[in-house]
């Protein structure tokens, strides 16, 4: 497994539309154990592929609580094709945006179809946390970020933070 870097935001990479995989082949499949195993090294639940410079549609997420066995969902070229009326909101993080959290609303409950890791299309029917991370992280792959959702106030005081924390890190 190769430990992958992980893009802070702001950087324009993250603001891409990520494009189509058709297939998983055995590349694919192997940017999904990578992205994984960056993602739990990071102690993130879920992570895109345009988060470690790669614009394909591919996207890892894993809400199982510490210290259980890992329990990941690996999907290429997402689509959610049905979404509930009912909303929630609750606070949102990501591992792009290190340390900055704010309360987000998105659909309550999602059906996503995609490509899993052995190249099946399949389909989920996910609510609560799992929600929410597909949906954040399909985000990622059309170069949302969760503070799109935030008010021009609030995402400028983040990306501000952020410019300031970049330039004061060592190189």
């Amino acid at each position: 497994m190769t430990d992958l870097s992980i893009i802070i935001a702001p950087d324009p990479r993250l603001k891409r539309a990520a494009q189509p995989v058709g297939e998983v082949d055995r590349r694919i499949r192997r940017l999904m154990d990578d992205m994984l195993d960056t993602m739990h090294r990071a102690n993130g639940i879920g992570l895109a592929a345009p988060q470690v410079g790669v614009l394909r549609r591919v996207l890892v997420v894993d809400i199982s609580p510490p210290h259980s066995p890992p329990n990941p969902v690996c999907m290429a070229d997402p689509e959610i094709i049905w979404q509930s009326e009912d909303a929630v909101t609750g606070e949102e993080g990501c591992l792009s945006l290190p340390e900055h959290y704010a309360d987000v609303t998105r659909p309550k409950s999602v059906r996503v179809r995609y490509l899993d890791r052995s190249g099946e299309r399949r389909e989920l029917d996910a609510e609560g946390l799992l929600a929410k991370c597909v949906q954040h992280e399909i985000d990622h792959l059309d170069g949302i970020l969760f503070v799109d959702h935030l008010s021009s106030l609030k995402r400028n005081i983040i990306l501000r933070k952020l410019v300031k924390t970049k330039k004061l890190a060592p190189v």
